[in-house]
């Protein structure tokens, strides 16, 4: 890695470990073994660093849901590839996810409305895709927005769980919260019902 990629992959484990406002330009150089002075040869200031971390990750964000939506499938099958290139995207990075979604608070403007603004953007995105699953008939939900943020924050933890090593994959946790969040959404509550009616059996 280059000097300015070691400032930035160690500015974000310190910003997830420690929180960007109580990150010093200090605990950055001491990490990095070099005078603190000498970092600002490659970044202009800590928020610069946070600035990179947060739009990179915006840009991954949505470049995985342009692919999930690449070609034309049910409502269904959408909001599952959508799911799966969230959590893709999520444990590729788990500190940079951390910091995209709990540092970006302090963020400056302009770089915070526009981070508001592209949050927006891609929540719609999930909203369009779960309206046109209501129009034929494949959801029934009665807030379209309700639903897409449920399941926009119920994805959003997995950063704070995610283990490379661990039982699941990205791939194998995608579809097990894809399992969990549409059965909400299916029209088939039968099948739901029956599933579930063993936790009232005595």
């Amino acid at each position: 890695m280059s000097r300015k990629e070691q400032i930035e992959k160690t500015a974000t484990a310190l910003f997830r470990t420690k929180g960007y406002s109580a990150t010093s330009m200090r605990d950055l150089a001491n990490a990095l073994g070099i005078e603190a002075a000498s970092i600002y040869s490659h970044i202009k200031s800590k928020e610069e660093i946070l600035q990179r971390v947060c739009f990179k990750m915006a840009q991954e964000f949505f470049e995985a849901i342009d692919a999930a939506e690449a070609t034309e499938r049910s409502a269904t099958d959408r909001l599952k590839r959508a799911i799966a290139a969230h959590v893709q995207v999520l444990t590729q990075n788990t500190e940079a996810a951390a910091v995209f979604l709990h540092e970006w608070r302090h963020l400056s403007e302009p770089m915070h409305s526009t981070y508001l603004s592209l949050r927006d953007k891609y929540e719609a995105r999930f909203r369009e895709i779960i309206r046109s699953g209501i129009s034929n008939g494949e959801f029934t939900v009665p807030d379209e927005k309700f639903a897409a943020l449920t399941i926009l924050s119920g994805l959003n933890w997995t950063h704070t769980w995610y283990k490379p090593n661990g039982k699941m994959t990205p791939a194998e946790i995608a579809d097990n919260l894809t399992e969990m969040l549409l059965n909400g959404l299916s029209t088939k509550k039968q099948a739901l019902q029956d599933t579930y009616s063993h936790l009232n059996t005595p």
